[in-house]
């Protein structure tokens, strides 16, 4: 069977892998032999300079997910491609580099320095995180979405995923403007702005008083977005939202995804990718599928 998926220039040896922010440490996995078998592993999100993250409480389960607010805690570009970045690439799974910055200067700077490391697949665009105090994301206005795609696509060595966020009218209508400006791929969905209160107390739940909301809650409503982007744009989708299964992760494909990432079920089950790869292999074979791509946007109406 062939599992291949390319988006850009890269390939994928097959369509699954992990949401940003969701698979934890490299050092805890480079030696697993297992976690080799993944199609893509996509750290958590990079920016330019070190974040701290949000004020605690920044998680909170909710009936089927939970809402987190973490805020982009990482080191910084710098620490991450000296520190982290070498142990990731000894798991020797292709990479996907997500990054986020909080001005289109920001962005440039950090697609520079991405430019220059050797062992990256691809970089994704995180146009979409909720939980920043921005008033307006990126991937809420097309024309945003495509001046940044633009702007960065033009001097990106590598493929360009644009991250898009499901608190929007059509998602569909931002995953065109990204298209339309270069993206060779665009990924969705991100999580839903939502909230929690403490009944007792009167106050918010997370510190930061919102935060995503991700998890199988979300999944029916991702999957419909999915299969309105995939209708509407020819270069791949790389599907998320409450994918915990097999038949979660068929359901993305056949509806039109090109690749499935895995990402708050990662926390229930750290082989909850390395199962549903097993499992979209053990349907191509009981279905006669060959290739991948008879089964991808399969959906019969």
């Amino acid at each position: 069977m062939n599992l291949a998926i390319k988006i850009g220039n890269a390939t994928f040896p097959n369509p699954v892998t992990v949401a940003s922010g969701t698979f934890g440490h490299a050092e805890k996995y480079f030696n697993l032999e297992e976690v080799k078998k993944l199609g893509a592993i996509v750290p958590k999100t990079v920016t330019l300079l070190a974040q701290k993250g949000n004020p605690p409480p920044r998680i909170v389960e909710t009936p089927s997910g939970m809402i987190n607010a973490i805020g982009i805690e990482n080191p910084g570009a710098d620490s991450f491609i000296t520190q982290k970045l070498p142990m990731f690439k000894k798991i020797g799974v292709p990479l996907i580099i997500s990054i986020l910055g909080h001005s289109d200067e920001q962005f440039v700077s950090l697609i520079n320095k991405f430019n220059v490391v050797d062992g990256i697949a691809a970089i994704e665009l995180n146009l979409s995180c909720p939980n920043l105090k921005h008033k307006v994301l990126v991937a809420q206005d097309p024309a945003s979405t495509a001046r940044v795609v633009g702007q960065l696509k033009k001097i990106s060595r590598y493929p360009i995923i644009a991250k898009l966020s499901p608190n929007v009218t059509d998602i569909s209508e931002i995953a065109v403007a990204a298209e339309e400006s270069g993206a060779d791929a665009v990924s969705l969905i991100n999580t839903f702005t939502a909230m929690a209160i403490n009944t007792k107390t009167r106050r918010p739940v997370l510190g930061n008083l919102t935060g995503g909301l991700s998890g199988p809650a979300i999944r029916p409503v991702a999957l419909h977005m999915v299969y309105r982007t995939a209708q509407r744009v020819k270069i791949p989708v790389v599907a998320m939202g409450g994918i915990m299964s097999t038949n979660d992760a068929l359901e993305f494909l056949i509806a039109g995804a090109s690749m499935v990432a895995v990402g708050t079920f990662n926390f229930v089950n750290p082989r909850a990718p390395l199962e549903a790869l097993e499992g979209i292999k053990a349907y191509m074979k009981e279905n006669k599928i060959k290739d991948i791509k008879e089964l991808i946007g399969s959906l019969k109406i």
